[in-house]
């Protein structure tokens, strides 16, 4: 068991609950301690998408993956994943033929359009009414049929929680860990209507990929850090090389 007292600095996650875990188990493993703040919610839409002349599915988040799973559409289809939390999220749902991009949108349609045939059918995006991106223009560019299935609504929060606030204010965060744009623009409104701007000025910013941090450079922060990887371990690596050195 972690011993909370051993825990020498502290970051925020950002990232819905069932997602940050993960992270901060990894973190407190290297002594840093986590407090969890999603700043979006996910409420799931219950309209099985049509499969027929689905040669694939393409699911740029874990929350796709869970949205599928759960209407209890079959787990054989090739599902190409963006990253490899993504891909453990659909191993974890008994999914039988998973391919990870183990990178971002660009890499995800570099590795559809390499394992895929364009006259093999169409190819079923599962995500959010909002998607960062442009999978589908990448794909038709190579010949591909693409269909988005919005199966999730991310919808943001509307304030920050007092822990957060009180830990802003008390100057008892070293960072604050951002995985998307609208996660980190989020961050930026509700920082700002919370009149707690001036404290980002003594922490550091994780963010997930250079679009995050273009996303947060509006907030006056100690410094913008971006991992090497749009990927958990690149994230949990970068902070512990920042703040446990």
């Amino acid at each position: 068991m972690i011993d909370k007292a051993k825990l020498a600095v502290r970051v925020l996650i950002t990232r819905p609950r069932e997602d940050a875990l993960p992270l901060a188990r990894e973190l407190a493993e290297i002594g840093v301690d986590s407090l969890i703040e999603p700043l979006i919610s996910i409420d799931y839409l219950d309209v099985p998408p049509p499969l027929a002349g689905v040669q694939a599915l393409l699911m740029t988040s874990a929350n796709g993956v869970r949205a599928f799973a759960r209407l209890g559409n079959k787990r054989t289809l090739p599902l190409f994943a963006v990253g490899d939390a993504t891909a453990r999220t659909a191993a974890e749902r008994n999914f039988e033929n998973i391919f990870s991009a183990a990178g971002d949108v660009a890499a995800l349609a570099e590795l559809v359009t390499a394992k895929c045939d364009p006259g093999g059918g169409e190819l079923l995006h599962v995500a959010a009414s909002r998607v960062a991106g442009d999978l589908s223009g990448r794909l038709a560019a190579a010949g591909f049929k693409y269909r988005r299935a919005v199966l999730y609504a991310a919808r943001k929060s509307e304030s920050l929680t007092a822990a957060a606030q009180d830990a802003l204010r008390a100057g008892d965060l070293a960072g604050v860990v951002l995985y998307s744009p609208r996660t980190a623009r989020t961050f930026g409104e509700l920082v700002r209507a919370a009149g707690l701007e001036e404290t980002l000025a003594n922490i550091e910013a994780f963010c997930l990929s250079a679009a995050v941090a273009d996303a947060a450079s509006g907030l006056v922060w100690r410094k913008l850090a971006v991992a090497r990887h749009p990927e958990q371990t690149a994230i949990s690596g970068l902070i512990g090389d920042e703040l446990c050195p």
